[in-house]
């Protein structure tokens, strides 16, 4: 409550209210009680004014705040730029008809990406609490979206460690030459030396992922026991998260100036250095060159939306934690637009520094098939399968260029048409090497094609231990923004320590650590935040739009802002947001539908992945992660609609009663100052019967007391509101 309020300080003074201090404190401006939280009982009242919420400054309340905007800056892009910035933009980029995939990214995220992260950013920023206080705040019936969130932030928060763990485990393994993954290893078979077989049929990098990392089963309900290296990584990554969260944002606020800003210096230095490499300028050029075609496609347009949602972190809590911890008058609209113009150029950073590696791979790749066919060719001479006319004259097969290959290829061709296939020649183009490159995404990308290109660059550990250090980085800006969406929820303060809370998620993590823990990595990926998260944030920007008003809400942030944000806001909160996210819904619904749920299994005898349909036991597994995710939502409205369970909205933190009695010992002084008396020279107490009522009769210090006790947070909420009305 403003530190003015003659209500909260008249209760909590030690001195009792003189007349002639009522008379003087009468000069101040009336209480407004359709707007106060204290009326919210009474006939008229409407969810409590995100305006005006009950809680004081930074400076008042003991709540964290952040040393510097850069800090806090800092902490959203580190949250929001996140792996999928490096090894999903990319493959969708590629996948999505190139540069003409930007359009609609583009488009999309000034639709629903910046409108919504800045609603979230505004409703933190005012109301100062984290993702559970502050839906119960809005509206208490959809308090269940806050633990939604809170369930999808321990589900991600549980595989994407792991991740981190991975990452850890290669970073030391890159400290050797030659990279452990640069060549296949070699089985002795008593005096005889051959390759080993899967690693022969895959590739080098392919099988030190599938076979020295993972040691991967050949499907899921197999689950191979606890691979006691991957264990070791996660243990690891766990206690890297837990010494960055420990002591809330003091802690974490000093990593984020290293583990955001050092993949910026990584990214930089791959892209210098791969524009020098043969056959970048051929990735970047493939990458970029637009498909229009493609583009009107709906699917590109549904995929284009879910990774703008994702990019920024909507509906994890982060958002809404980070800026919890700003000052009331923060321009967030600055800060929303700023970060998401950041992701969205780190976005394409990282787009041109994996295709720029990805062409110099497709380039060796090529050469190396080009001189494997040469020799087939030559082969085919020596032996009279082929007449030397065939072969052009100034062709040099001992430098033989990608040209020269394609020349003598079309000749051959369309001379041996009958027999040609026979011959079993490849066309050993560049594009077929190009596309089969950008084909990868995910752990594949990062793990397999990434790795196998760095180990042909000159002085690969240092770029390997470069890579795989700033995948840590990133990793761990988004886990700590994952934890403090966590940590903020209240709960935390109350149940777990953040040691605790660790420990819980590692012994839970240990699920992905078998040797058949990717395919439940995938499974989380797929199920465990797409929907559940969408739902989430329609039904924020539902509560905020509609049911708490867009007019009242637009209000409150010129009274936050010192400016009223433009007008299109009006309409994209209102009406364009919920539209789309209506429609990402249905689009991922059907597309649930129709995708035969299942999994990659690696088959080790095939060394190649083939697609398996989930057991059910497994498919059940997935539907409950979906299940669960979304149950707090219809189960927390039904116990506020019937009275089952309290109010939450507004409970007193335990700073905030500190600010009370502050507030309380302050008045105490300015009644001294005012009166110009001593204690002992106070007036007689005010008579009962000159108590201050408010409407509907009721002592506003009751209020105080009574809703305090029951639920309150100084705001006269009863434990059945009411519904309230929406100011649209």
């Amino acid at each position: 409550m403003p530190k003015s309020s003659k209500v909260t300080q008249r209760e909590l003074s030690n001195e009792h209210v003189t007349e002639s201090v009522a008379d003087l404190l009468a000069l101040e401006a009336p209480m407004d009680y359709k707007s106060s939280q204290m009326s919210m009982n009474m006939a008229g009242g409407g969810p409590p004014p995100i305006g005006k919420p009950d809680i004081s400054p930074d400076l008042e309340d003991g709540r964290p705040a952040w040393n510097s905007k850069l800090q806090y800056i800092l902490a959203q892009v580190g949250f929001s730029v996140g792996l999928g910035n490096v090894w999903r933009f990319p493959y969708l980029c590629q996948k999505n008809g190139g540069g003409a995939y930007l359009v609609p990214y583009f488009i999309l995220l000034i639709l629903i990406g910046i409108p919504l992260f800045f609603l979230e950013l505004a409703v933190g920023q005012r109301i100062r609490r984290g993702s559970i206080g502050v839906w119960n705040y809005v509206y208490p019936r959809l308090g269940g979206i806050g633990v939604s969130s809170l369930m999808v932030c321990g589900f991600v928060g549980l595989y994407y460690n792991v991740i981190i763990g991975w990452s850890i485990f290669y970073f030391f393994q890159s400290f050797q030459y030659p990279l452990p993954w640069s060549e296949c290893p070699i089985r002795r078979n008593g005096s005889q030396a051959i390759v080993e077989p899967e690693c022969e049929k895959s590739s080098a990098t392919t099988y030190f992922w599938y076979r020295e990392t993972l040691n991967i089963t050949s499907t899921i309900a197999d689950s191979g026991g606890l691979n006691w290296r991957m264990t070791l990584s996660l243990l690891a990554a766990w206690i890297i998260v837990c010494l960055a969260v420990i002591r809330g944002i003091q802690s974490s606020g000093k990593v984020m100036y290293f583990s955001s800003l050092f993949p910026y210096v990584v990214l930089f230095c791959f892209l210098v250095r791969g524009m020098f490499l043969k056959g970048a300028v051929d990735g970047i050029a493939h990458m970029f060159t637009p498909k229009l075609e493609i583009m009107l496609e709906p699917q590109v347009w549904r995929e284009a939306a879910t990774q703008v949602f994702f990019a920024l972190g909507l509906g994890f809590g982060g958002v809404i934690a980070f800026s919890s911890y700003n000052k009331r008058d923060n321009n967030c609209h600055f800060d929303a637009v700023l970060v998401s113009v950041i992701n969205f150029v780190t976005s394409i950073l990282a787009t041109l520094v994996v295709f720029a590696v990805l062409g110099f791979k497709a380039n060796v790749m090529n050469e190396k098939c080009v001189v494997e066919n040469a020799e087939k060719i030559l082969g085919y001479l020596n032996s009279n399968v082929l007449s030397q006319d065939l072969i052009p004259p100034h062709v040099n097969f001992s430098h033989l260029t990608s040209s020269d290959y394609a020349e003598m290829y079309g000749v051959i061709k369309i001379v041996k048409e009958d027999s040609f296939a026979q011959l079993g020649l490849e066309p050993c183009l560049l594009e077929d090497e190009l596309n089969k490159a950008g084909a990868v995404q995910g752990t594949g990308l990062a793990f397999i094609a990434f790795t196998e290109a760095m180990t042909h660059f000159p002085a690969s550990p240092f770029w390997s231990v470069m890579f795989f250090f700033m995948l840590i980085n990133l990793g761990l800006g988004s886990m700590i923004g994952t934890m403090t969406g966590e940590s903020s929820c209240n709960l935390y303060d109350l149940i777990f320590l953040p040691v605790g809370c660790c420990i819980v998620a590692f012994l839970c993590g240990l699920l992905f650590v078998q040797r058949s823990g990717n395919y439940f990595v995938a499974m989380f990926d797929d199920y465990s935040a797409g929907l559940p998260l969408t739902i989430v944030v329609i039904l924020e920007n539902v509560s905020v739009a509609w049911i708490y008003g867009t007019k009242r809400f637009m209000q409150d942030l010129e009274d936050m802002l010192g400016f009223r944000p433009y007008s299109v806001y009006f309409y994209l909160w209102k009406y364009v947001s919920p539209v789309c996210l209506l429609i990402l819904i249905f689009a991922t619904v059907v597309e649930m539908a129709i995708s035969p749920p299942g999994y990659n299994a690696w088959v080790q005898d095939l060394a190649m992945e083939r697609f398996q349909s989930y057991p059910p036991w497994a498919l059940a597994m997935c539907f409950s992660l979906i299940i669960v995710a979304m149950l707090p939502l219809p189960l927390v409205f039904i116990a506020r609609h019937y009275n089952w369970l309290p109010d939450g909205s507004n409970k007193l933190s335990v700073s905030y009663r500190k600010s009370l009695a502050k507030e309380a010992s302050t008045l105490e002084d300015e009644t001294r100052f005012i009166l110009g008396k001593n204690p002992s020279e106070a007036p007689s107490p005010m008579p009962s019967h000159r108590a201050y009522l408010g409407p509907g009769s009721t002592s506003p210090v009751e209020l105080i007391t009574n809703s305090t006790s029951i639920s309150g947070y100084g705001s006269g909420y009863q434990t059945n509101p009411a519904p309230p009305k929406s100011e649209s």
